[in-house]
């Protein structure tokens, strides 16, 4: 009783820790949350505010200047078209206009860039070059502009005067130059800047004001016109207050940040409150702050979830335990510690139960060590890297055995006989248990020593049912399949003895290929076997198996089946190494979830083999050569070469490296006249994937050689017609040999099919 209090009382201890730890968590990770959600957005609104202020001051400023350099341009004009029209351009004629116009200084400039004519006469004859100022409006004498507009700035003769110029081309050539100071270039613009502030909008809530140089108001939301600046609560100081970046200030009675700059003689300043700032600040808070709350609640409801977990269903296993143990599953170990209490009453009961197996742990010890040592040996017999040749990408392997005891008599190999044959096979003997893995390792040792000795296929089957037929006193046999891929062609050479069709998947499209089968190994002395062949195509897969995959039986006796396999393959897999390995396992999980937790009775083998074949990359390159026989060796180089790189059979790369010194010695020899010395021949080779194909150009006299007649063969040598022989070899080494004159062009094309 005091035992079971105790353990009451620390389950309680537990969960109050555990609830209590949780909390503390849950309120950190709440806090923080929002702190750093409240940084991050205070962060983000300021930053787009910054954005959203300077946008407005510059749109508006540059409304201003357009709007300034049109009224300057529109009396510039007029000036000019009295001038052209015949006005009189001396002193007296310049003064007049002054008067009409209303501006400041005109000066007319000649073609040489000099004033001629001014209303200031200590501009006269003043080269327009010698300023920085002046020399912006010189690109006018080049005809580059008509006109030009200059900004309104202090005057390099005199800083403290401030005046915007314009200038036009005139007809007789140079230009007229109008300027005017900022008395009337506010009175010309001020309306404009009136109307360009008054209903502008900064965001929702903020505005746009604009001062001039004596810091008067002359547009605002507020109807303040007139007024100083500071009226609004703005205040700014040049020298340490620098254009275009934030200030903040209370504008109108309301926190507020700004951004101004001066353009044309007036401070475009531009204003957002920060209530509207930290709008999306605040209102992002509060839909973290209810998606927190929603947090704490979920992780709430996992509190009760894992002490369910934790603690009730930990409670189930133990009595679930404790059912096995009384029904007289001695096995039965009790393993729940996921806390001390769990952990103390689990070493209880095993305690307990310990004392009754002792009597029999040494014999199940021996027992099971021997069956581990047979198990490892086994295993260690069969390929178990994957996937095994991983520098390979012409095919790929994979396999798995999973035994119905601790070993069983299935067999899988797969060996590399040279570079381009590999011999992979599939085997089950027939019994279970150590009896038939001893059989098995026989098997597998006599079948690989006589396929890497060269044997044909069906000698490896002939001298394998010879020698597991000697001494078979326990009667046992196997049934297998064994194939020799030829990894250049795709061609399987296989030998089937008594096995399961292997299935072949193409293009998504799953059958069993079809076969004769021969009589099972070791089961009669004397047997001959029969040799069959399937090719294989690049992408091809082909899938091996035991019977324990087919036979695999669900509640009811109901059978996994041939259709529900093939129907299963019947789909894309991919490619290459994870393709072999997906289709084992789905096999594998697919027959788990038939069997609904049936046992396993028979032994359940799978290899896979996927087929990618030699591929090749497509190109195509051309050299050009003298035509001359010295230079075959170079021709031949560069054809050897593309050869080699297209991974050209030796039988191949002979023939066509003939076939091209047959051609070229030709055209060398008799294409040119003897006074030609500078004749060319072109060489291109074209690699594709399955074939590659060489033209040979050249400029010489016209000729067909495949017009030429074939030899008699049947002829003795010496009664043969000379010539002829060597466009003949050529014509038979080559699957395809064409050609063509064109445009002074001699183009002879051969053609070799690639293996």
């Amino acid at each position: 009783m005091a035992s079971e209090a105790k353990q009451e009382k620390r389950r309680i201890t537990i969960s109050s820790a555990f609830f209590k730890w949780l909390l503390v968590i849950v309120a950190v990770g709440f806090l923080s949350s929002m702190a750093f959600t409240w940084i991050h957005q205070t962060n983000m609104s300021q930053t787009s505010a910054v954005s959203l202020l300077r946008i407005n001051v510059q749109d508006v400023r540059q409304d201003v200047i357009d709007a300034s350099n049109e009224n300057l341009l529109k009396l510039t004009r007029r000036i000019a078209e009295d001038i052209n029209g015949g006005a009189s351009i001396d002193l007296a004629g310049l003064e007049s206009m002054l008067d009409a116009y209303d501006v400041a200084e005109i000066n007319i400039i000649d073609a040489n860039g000099i004033i001629v004519s001014t209303t200031l006469a200590e501009f006269l004859n003043y080269d327009m070059r010698n300023g920085e100022q002046s020399a912006e409006f010189l690109p006018l004498l080049d005809s580059t502009e008509s006109e030009h507009v200059q900004s309104y700035q202090p005057t390099s003769h005199d800083p403290t005067l401030s005046r915007k110029y314009a200038a036009v081309i005139l007809e007789r050539g140079g230009f007229v130059q109008v300027g005017y100071d900022g008395e009337r270039f506010q009175r010309d613009i001020d309306q404009y800047v009136i109307n360009a502030a008054k209903n502008r909008h900064v965001g929702s809530t903020g505005c746009v004001i604009i001062a001039n140089e004596e810091w008067s108001i002359v547009s605002d939301r507020y109807g303040l016109a007139g007024e100083n600046l500071v009226k609004t609560g703005i205040w700014i100081d040049r020298d340490t207050m620098p254009e275009n970046e934030v200030f903040r200030s209370q504008v109108y009675g309301e926190a507020c940040s700004c951004i101004y700059i001066f353009t044309e003689g007036y401070y475009i300043i531009s204003v957002l409150p920060e209530n509207e700032i930290i709008l999306e600040r605040d209102s992002s808070l509060r839909v973290m702050g209810i998606m927190d709350i929603l947090l704490f609640i979920v992780l709430f409801t996992v509190i009760f979830l894992l002490v369910k977990i934790l603690v009730l269903d930990n409670l189930g296993k133990v009595n679930s335990s404790l059912s096995r143990i009384t029904q007289g599953d001695l096995d039965e170990v009790v393993d729940v510690r996921s806390n001390a209490e769990f952990s103390d009453l689990s070493d209880d009961i095993n305690s307990t139960v310990g004392t009754l197996k002792q009597y029999i742990a040494a014999a199940a010890a021996r027992i099971d060590e021997e069956l581990a040592f047979a198990k490892n040996i086994q295993e260690s017999a069969l390929p178990s890297i994957f996937p095994p040749y991983p520098d390979r990408t012409d095919f790929s392997l994979f396999a798995t055995m999973d035994t119905a005891k601790e070993v069983g008599g299935d067999f899988y190999d797969f060996y590399l006989l040279d570079e381009n044959k590999l011999a992979f096979l599939i085997a089950d003997v027939s019994g279970k248990g150590i009896p038939a893995a001893m059989f098995m390792m026989t098997a597998k040792t006599v079948l690989r020593d006589h396929a890497e000795r060269g044997d044909a296929p069906q000698d490896v089957f002939i001298h394998a049912n010879a020698k597991l037929c000697a001494g078979n006193d326990a009667q046992m046999f196997l049934t297998a399949w064994m194939g020799f891929l030829d990894t250049d062609t795709g061609l399987v050479r296989f030998i089937n003895a008594g096995h399961n069709a292997p299935v072949l998947i193409r293009n998504g499209k799953a059958s069993f290929i079809p076969q004769k089968a021969n009589l099972m190994l070791a089961m009669m002395e004397g047997m001959r076997y029969r040799e069959q062949q399937l090719q294989l195509e690049p992408g091809d897969i082909l899938y091996l198996y035991t019977d324990g995959v087919t036979e695999a039986t669900a509640p009811g006796e109901k059978m996994f089946g041939n259709d529900r396999l093939l129907e299963l393959l019947s789909q894309d897999f991919g490619t290459g190494d994870a393709a072999c390995r997906k289709i084992c396992e789905t096999v594998r999980k697919s027959i788990d979830a038939f069997a609904e937790g049936e046992p396993q009775f028979d032994d359940i083998t799978q290899v896979c083999l996927y087929y990618a074949g030699k591929r090749r990359a497509d190109w195509t390159r051309e050299k050009e050569f003298d035509a001359k026989v010295e230079t075959l060796y170079d021709a031949l180089s560069f054809v050897e070469d593309q050869l080699d790189e297209a991974g050209c059979g030796k039988k191949e790369k002979k023939q066509i490296s003939m076939a091209v010194e047959e051609i070229f010695v030709n055209i060398a020899s008799y294409a040119y006249p003897s006074e030609v010395t500078d004749g060319k021949v072109w060489v291109k080779t074209e690699v594709g994937h399955q074939s590659i194909t060489i033209t040979i150009n050249d400029t010489g006299a016209p000729y067909n050689p495949l017009e030429k007649p074939d030899p008699d063969l049947s002829m003795d040598v010496e009664d043969r017609q000379y010539g002829g022989f060597g466009i003949f070899m050529v014509k038979n080494a080559m699957d395809d040999v064409c050609y063509e004159r064109k445009d002074g062009l001699n183009t002879l094309t051969i053609k070799k099919q690639l293996a």
